[in-house]
């Protein structure tokens, strides 16, 4: 076999590998990653790897997708490589879960590669991300919103209790991968999806990342460069946070005499002193790990106003979080704790469809081309979930009413319109239109429900 030397040979990282591991291949049959198999499989014995390729079908696309398992296949025996195969059904998962498919397919995918780590005959995962995965992945993580660790992107290494999942291919671009098969002679399966605009990825790779090459023809490699400098400056804040948290969040009440109680339910404080000294980056960090061991993720806006509460707030202020965290101001400390929601106040209330209703101060009307059966007014629960308009896949509501920045009560009874098992109207939010269905809401003059 002639080992060719190129671009991306020379960008392919093997440092993360090691003699004698046991490495299978994520072989999708797509062009990275029947580059990533090729090229290790050339050097396997240099490396001293025991390569496997690992393909999982994920029930979708029909006979392509059967055409894709059966490359990876054939392509896997012609180098001598022990094949592994699943199969999953990605769309019935997605609707259950309430996931796009992309989610979907991303959860099956990883939990499939560690149930093969966890069977013990596998020490690592290798699969095909490239540079300009990477800059996709910051790109869109950036678009919305991420704190440092999102825009760390994909992590060179990905450690778990069963094994590895790596990434050497980071720093190859696709035309690398590209020139580099051509030069083998070797062909690759295409995924039509891979074109489909449906998909936010898409969209970022074939509309917005050309778009923005027309300004800077670097951008792929600086948002790379991007999420490096990210990791490290995560991992530097992350050990910043393990010596200064213990220190700084406490548990408990304070008790006369010295010391603190503990509580029937979990909580933390922060002495307030200590924490205005402190420089706004680490008081943000701080803020959000103490958030984070309540089990809560706070994002921006949230984490601006508790920082706010603790340095500018004065004694008994109070501020309803995501999550429904309370964060109370108190004269020496900053405590946070669980707080239960209150019970919604408002029946659900039956919309006909066609038909009006009047409920939670607006004037529904639904409209359809024949009678359909009822929608459902009412508030909003745990495990609801809105699709967007123009979103790629469904989001929770708790996700959507951050976006709205609705807090406090407003938040734990926030209206919907249920139909045929679908939310099809959010207040403030605006969602998919269903087919089928004309909606309108308009607010009752007067009303102080009425936004």
């Amino acid at each position: 076999m002639t080992f060719v030397t190129s671009a991306f040979v020379l960008n392919l990282d093997t440092s993360l590998v090691r003699p004698g591991l046991r490495l299978a291949i994520g072989l999708s049959g797509g062009a990275d990653s029947v580059a990533l198999t090729r090229a290790l499989s050339a050097r396997a014995g240099e490396l001293g790897l025991v390569l496997h390729a690992a393909h999982l079908h994920h029930g979708l696309r029909g006979a392509d997708a059967d055409a894709d398992q059966d490359f990876a296949r054939e392509l896997a025996a012609s180098l001598g490589l022990q094949f592994h195969t699943g199969h999953v059904d990605t769309a019935a998962e997605a609707r259950q879960q309430g996931e796009s498919i992309e989610e979907a397919a991303r959860r099956l995918r990883y939990a499939w590669f560690r149930e093969l780590l966890a069977a013990g005959r596998l020490d690592a995962v290798a699969t095909a991300h490239t540079l300009d995965d990477q800059a996709e992945t910051v790109l869109g993580k950036f678009l919305r919103g991420a704190w440092t660790e999102g825009l760390s992107g994909i992590h060179p290494i990905v450690t778990f209790a069963d094994g590895l999942i790596l990434r050497p291919m980071l720093a190859v671009t696709r035309p690398e991968v590209e020139s580099y098969l051509a030069s083998l002679g070797q062909t690759w399966r295409e995924d039509a999806t891979n074109s489909d605009p449906a998909f936010t990825r898409n969209r970022i790779r074939h509309q917005l990342l050309p778009e923005l090459e027309r300004w800077n023809p670097q951008i792929r490699a600086h948002l790379a460069n991007m999420a490096a400098l990210a990791r490290d400056e995560e991992a530097f804040w992350q050990a910043e946070l393990a010596r200064v948290a213990p220190q700084l969040i406490l548990t408990g009440r304070p008790v006369r005499g010295g010391g603190r109680a503990s509580t029937n339910q979990e909580a933390v404080a922060l002495d307030i002193v200590r924490v205005a000294a402190l420089a706004p980056a680490l008081q943000r960090r701080l803020l959000r790990h103490a958030a984070h061991s309540l089990g809560v993720s706070l994002g921006y806006d949230a984490t601006e106003s508790l920082r706010r509460l603790s340095t500018e707030g004065h004694s008994g202020q109070r501020l309803t979080l995501p999550g429904t965290l309370l964060a109370e101001r108190t004269p020496r400390e900053l405590r946070i704790s669980p707080h239960a929601a209150p019970p919604a106040a408002v029946l659900p209330q039956t919309l006909p469809v066609p038909g009006e209703a009047t409920a939670f101060g607006h004037h529904f009307r639904a409209e359809s081309a024949a009678p359909q059966p009822a929608a459902t007014i009412r508030n909003w629960r745990p495990g609801d979930r809105v699709t967007l308009r123009y979103s790629s896949g469904p989001r929770k509501i708790p996700e959507v009413l951050d976006r709205l920045r609705v807090t406090g009560a407003d938040r734990a009874a926030w209206p919907v319109v249920e139909w045929q098992g679908q939310i099809v109207w959010m207040r403030g939010a605006d969602l998919q239109p269903a087919p089928g269905l004309t909606l309108s809401a308009e607010p009752v003059p007067g009303s102080a429900d009425a936004f």
